[in-house]
């Protein structure tokens, strides 16, 4: 008898040794991967903000400073002279116009098609629906290089070279768009389109009225995505715009080494303000594109 009541005390200890060693183990092995993770972090953010911050330290300094010593980060005598200069004897007023204009109707002509895309993937059953779907994942695997004698070709034979249009309707066409709309709106109840359905509603209405209302944070993270991506396109817009008055920022950039030379604080003060609205744009809207991501199955 004393055994079987001795017995089960011994097991208890030891089941409690063994746990409380099983959770230090834990406990240290969890600190270790969170400084793990911290460094990696840290690290990545310097490597991410240290070329942003010499080019903002460098656009500050004066042309004597930086021909004294051109690697230093701090400066005696901060001056915005440079963003005066490269504002008013350049065309980037004209290049930020150019870039909202195109990135603004790029981004929304890219929402509505990719939405309706995918309300019809998701909604709507068609014969060949999945092969459809199929083939329009498949257009991830084309490089987008590979399309561009193609569209230029096309452009140039419509006349549409050197317009608006010419940087806007090549970059309209988004599988990946596609995918996070139909992932989204496949997690919308069904019995919402079908009740909707039989009480007469149409399918255009469906879409207007009841999908798109639902799918707000995935229409933030395509807008966000898209408006990034097409602000930041340097090749298409090269190759569709020669006319310096209509190119984009990015493109327009390249032409301010030729008409200031070389000189160092006029570059960095033209690459900071190229960067300034989609820093602008991530500081306002950060929570809007995890949130988008989060909710678009991307995690």
């Amino acid at each position: 008898m004393a055994t079987l009541t001795r017995a089960p005390a011994r097991t208890a200890a030891a089941s409690a040794r063994t746990g409380n060693r099983y959770g230090v183990r834990y406990a240290g092995s969890e600190r270790l991967f969170n400084r793990v993770t911290l460094g990696v972090l840290l690290a990545l953010a310097l490597l991410w903000l240290a070329p942003l911050a010499w080019a903002l330290a460098t656009s500050i300094r004066t042309p004597a400073e930086l021909a004294t010593d051109p690697t230093a980060w701090i400066s005696d005598n901060p001056t915005l002279a440079n963003y005066r200069e490269v504002l008013g004897a350049g065309r980037i007023p004209y290049w930020y116009v150019n870039s909202f204009i195109t990135s603004a109707l790029t981004t929304l002509l890219t929402v509505c098609t990719a939405s309706l895309a995918a309300f019809a993937l998701s909604r709507l059953r068609f014969r060949y629906r999945r092969p459809v779907f199929l083939l329009i994942l498949a257009g991830v695997m084309i490089p987008p290089q590979l399309l561009m004698i193609p569209h230029f070709q096309t452009l140039q034979i419509t006349g549409m070279l050197n317009t608006y249009w010419a940087v806007i309707l090549p970059q309209v066409p988004n599988v990946v768009a596609v995918f996070v709309f139909k992932q989204f709106f496949d997690g919308i109840p069904v019995e919402l389109t079908d009740a909707a359905r039989a009480d007469g509603a149409s399918w255009l209405r469906i879409y207007w009225q009841i999908v798109m209302p639902l799918s707000r944070p995935a229409i933030s993270a395509v807008t966000i995505f898209v408006f990034v991506w097409s602000w930041n396109n340097f090749l298409w817009p090269l190759l569709a715009v020669t006319d310096p008055q209509m190119m984009t920022l990015p493109v327009g950039l390249t032409s301010v080494q030729d008409a200031f030379g070389l000189p160092q604080a006029q570059l960095m003060a033209s690459a900071v303000l190229g960067a300034l609205p989609l820093l602008t744009v991530f500081l306002f809207f950060q929570r809007r594109i995890v949130e988008g991501i989060a909710g678009t199955g991307l995690k």
